[in-house]
């Protein structure tokens, strides 16, 4: 089985959001903006009519698949590949702070090279090794006329739908960040490769708040 259509989701925002913070796998709840957002996007996303609704377990996204599943009435099925890079011992630190303590390592996620966060954390191509086949597992659980909606991070959703598509990691910057609670839509082709059908659709375009440096 393969699913007719994969909506791939980011999370409302969060204060960590707001204030410019590195997030990570720190588990930080939705604000109030964030909260809306989410039942807004839930809102339109309730009209494709899902079949089955995949989150990280970490809480922002997990609130956010929320919204969807109180629509829908799906149940909610978590994966924690699914979940935001990890940064280790980054969290918590806002973007300045981070370029100010370690800035051998800002200017090259900056310059597009790789680079573990933190002390112990995840590089770039890790998160997408494992997030990739996490979203084939999703679309192998429902048939083709089905879509599949999975809600996620920003980071790790943009990175790992570049490897999911076969694209090269030296074109993975060209792809922007998402807006929080917008989505990326992929239609299978008739060869059998997924294509992009929207790239941070959901909302007009706003400025994007985002612990994804765009490395």
């Amino acid at each position: 089985m393969t699913a007719g259509r994969l909506i791939v989701w980011r999370h409302g925002r969060t204060s960590w959001n707001l204030l410019d913070k590195v997030q990570g796998q720190a588990d930080i709840p939705l604000d109030e903006v964030g909260q809306a957002q989410a039942r807004a996007a839930a809102a339109r996303l309730a009209s494709l009519a899902p079949a089955r609704l995949f989150s990280s377990d970490l809480q922002r996204a997990a609130a956010t698949a929320g919204e969807l599943a109180a629509l829908t009435g799906l149940k909610v099925e978590y994966d924690e590949a699914l979940r935001e890079i990890d940064v280790d011992d980054w969290a918590g630190l806002t973007m300045a702070e981070l370029a100010a303590m370690h800035p051998e390592a800002a200017a090259r996620i900056k310059a597009g090279e790789s680079q573990r966060r933190g002390s112990n954390g995840e590089t770039v191509e890790e998160v997408a090794a494992r997030f990739a086949p996490a979203l084939q597992r999703a679309i192998d659980s429902a048939d083709s006329s089905e879509t599949v909606v999975v809600a996620t991070h920003g980071l790790a959703a943009r990175v790992g739908i570049c490897r999911f598509l076969g694209i090269p990691e030296a074109y993975w910057p060209a792809f922007g960040g998402l807006s929080n609670c917008n989505w990326v839509s992929l239609l299978p082709g008739r060869t059998g490769q997924w294509r992009i059908e929207e790239w941070n659709a959901g909302s007009l375009p706003e400025p994007v708040m985002s612990d994804d440096p765009q490395q």
